[in-house]
């Protein structure tokens, strides 16, 4: 038996993942424990359930793998700040003392941190004496330790898990340690690099300044410009064209790198990026006007067009049926819907944690593939290997009634059959519902089992659930969770979508015209019921689809199930369980804690429920300062 542990980390997104003889068996982000969003620590608390959910020990381990090179990161820094100086000084000051302390010498900061964990699990165990302790953190008996380069990490976790023998790769994001865009050719257990763009040249990086300039923060406000950007117009596309990027027909661009100052600066766009669009960037606390969502829907329609160009040149150079995602811009699930829709691929398939948290699984199989040299073999497989990325944390009835008991908060324990059967009609008479089951996903999407739950129906759920509930922006869209077998009803989606990231339109027959909706403009677009699904249909009748397969997550199925045979709708809103500014919840009790501090209606965890009616105040008001004590 092979056991290889993957680790992301330093960077942001911070996550493990073990393999066992080229299973994945688990996998999760650290900032899902720590409860630090984006966390970029070292990811102690995810390697520990990993190793608990693998039933071994880390001594017990062949391989530790990092997902990438930083000596070769390092090189890129210190190119960059040359080419740059004397302007990044400041910037290059404030960078210098992390990598002395900790990046420049990662393996054996590595080391020490398994060291500490391997010396923690002993002790915890009292398997020792103090004495013997003291000897063997001496002389630990470490797992070998490997490197991946940070593409191909993304690479292997694209290609790997699929289910395609065959592939052509395609991983776009900010930046690895030089690479920015990269192309792989995936042929049994290996990978091939066909070509790369380095630094500063980046896809991602160009969508972050973007970010940036909107007011939202670069690594986490992606999301939200991708969700404003169907408010605007595209009016800067040509400007954009004309003065910040060159794209050629297969694909590959260059920047015009004298709008940018991240190469070594401390802002992403500089006076010249301002003076092009008319002003500066805007403060994250001012109010979004046209200006921004213009500029959101122009640099989303320039990503869409290169990324179909560089996927179309890979179809070209390769010859390949099918085309494997990863890396930031891969979690861009419009570009991927017209990917699909106009490319000239059969099928494409989009690793469900694209950004660096997948790294982790990418390295621990490439591993597996390459170093130790494993087959691998798609033939058996109906899908993916991914288990549906439910990968993490799971909690017993047991463990959730003794919670609830310590904590004094009401519960009704129901067995099934009543358990989806009132959780469905209290979904119809409007209730918002905090639904927790089964494994927590690993990736940044809700798909069921760490998710808050709605009415598509109800045409005041988006609003609602956006201020009252996840406590952010009231333009931002709702995703559909769709029974499988109803997804082509509903969507123009003839493709599964499992992993919520695709978009695509609502079909023409369950769509309302408006009469009026050519004199409105901007957010005064959010208030119109655009289709019998208002709550998840966004200003342009699209969709984030997640399409719910039984043998995948059966009880999530059943839910959207009995509320189909109950009201003739087989979809439910589906958004992660959190509000603005934490990561998903983890455990029962970051789920009651959410709850309690937001006006959620209801709670679910596995198969107890809890009506926020029937909770002590002094309990809310305590959740509610944990909950917003940043704020």
């Amino acid at each position: 038996m092979t056991i290889i542990l993957g680790i992301s980390a330093y960077y942001h997104d911070s996550a493990a993942t073990i393999v066992v003889d080229g299973e994945i068996v688990a996998a999760a982000q650290e900032e899902r424990f720590s409860r630090v969003k984006h966390d970029p620590a070292f990811p102690a608390q995810a390697i520990l359930f990993c190793l608990e959910r693998a039933n071994c020990t880390l001594e017990q381990i062949d391989a530790v793998i990092f997902y990438d090179k930083p000596m070769l990161k390092f090189e890129r820094l210190l190119e960059t700040y040359l080419a740059h100086a004397p302007s990044g000084f400041l910037s290059f000051l404030r960078a210098m003392p992390i990598w002395l302390k900790e990046k420049l010498y990662l393996k054996s900061v590595l080391r020490q941190e398994l060291r500490t964990l391997i010396h923690q699990g002993r002790a915890d165990k009292n398997q020792t004496t103090i004495a013997e302790e003291k000897k063997y953190e001496k002389r630990p008996n470490l797992p070998q330790l490997l490197f991946s380069e940070h593409h191909q990490s993304h690479a292997a976790s694209a290609f790997f898990p699929s289910p395609f023998e065959k592939a052509v790769v395609l991983c776009l994001d900010g930046v690895g340690e030089w690479a920015t865009s990269s192309a792989w050719l995936g042929e049994k257990n290996q990978l091939t690099p066909l070509w790369e763009i380095q630094f500063p040249h980046s896809l991602g990086l160009l969508y972050s300044a973007f970010t940036y300039y909107c007011g939202f923060r670069v690594n986490s406000g992606e999301y939200k410009l991708m969700g404003l950007a169907p408010y605007g117009e595209p009016k800067y596309v040509d400007t954009i064209f004309n003065h910040l990027i060159t794209v050629n027909e297969d694909g590959s661009f260059a920047l015009d790198m004298s709008y940018f100052d991240y190469p070594a600066g401390d802002r992403m766009t500089n006076k010249k990026f301002d003076a092009l669009f008319g002003g500066p960037a805007k403060q994250p606390d001012d109010q979004i006007t046209q200006r921004e969502m213009d500029l959101a829907r122009s640099i989303q329609v320039v990503t869409e067009e290169i990324v179909l160009k560089i996927a179309k040149y890979a179809h070209q150079q390769t010859g390949m049926e099918y085309l494997c995602l990863a890396g930031g811009v891969a979690l861009n699930c419009v570009a991927n819907g017209r990917v699909l829709r106009e490319g000239p691929f059969k099928d494409i398939w989009i690793q469900p944690a694209a950004g660096d948290a997948g790294g982790s699984l990418g390295a621990a199989l490439l591993a597996w593939h390459e170093y130790y040299e494993k087959p691998r073999d798609v033939s058996t497989q109906s899908s993916d290997s991914m288990q549906g990325a439910y990968l993490g944390t799971e909690y017993t009835n047991a463990e959730i009634e003794g919670l609830l008991k310590q904590k004094g908060a009401p519960y009704s324990y129901l067995n099934d059959d009543e358990l989806f059967a009132k959780t469905a009609k209290y979904i119809d008479e409007g209730k918002v519902i905090g639904w927790f089951q089964g494994k927590m996903e690993f990736g940044p999407r809700a798909l069921g089992n760490r998710s808050i739950i709605g009415d598509p129906r109800n045409q005041t759920m988006q609003s609602q659930m956006n201020l009252k509930i996840k406590q952010r922006e009231s333009f931002r869209p709702f995703a559909p969770a769709v029974l499988i077998e109803d997804s082509k009803t509903y969507f123009d989606l003839e493709h599964a979508s499992p992993y919520m990231l695709l978009v695509a339109e609502v079909k023409s027959e369950h769509r309302i015209n408006n009469n009026n909706s050519a004199l409105r403009f901007g957010i005064e677009r959010l208030n119109e019921a655009r289709s019998v699904v208002p709550a998840i249909t966004h200003v342009d009748y699209s969709a984030r689809v997640q399409s719910v397969d039984q043998k995948t997550n059966p009880r999530f199925h059943r839910l959207l199930s009995e509320f189909k045979q109950m009201t003739g709708t087989g979809m439910l809103i589906n958004t992660s369980f959190n509000v603005r500014g934490e990561p998903p919840v983890c455990s029962p009790e970051d789920a009651l804690r959410c709850f309690l501090a937001t006006e959620m209606d209801m709670l679910v965890l596995e198969n107890c429920m809890l009506f926020k009616a029937e909770q002590d105040q002094k309990l809310i008001v305590k959740a509610k300062q944990v909950v917003f004590e940043k704020d």
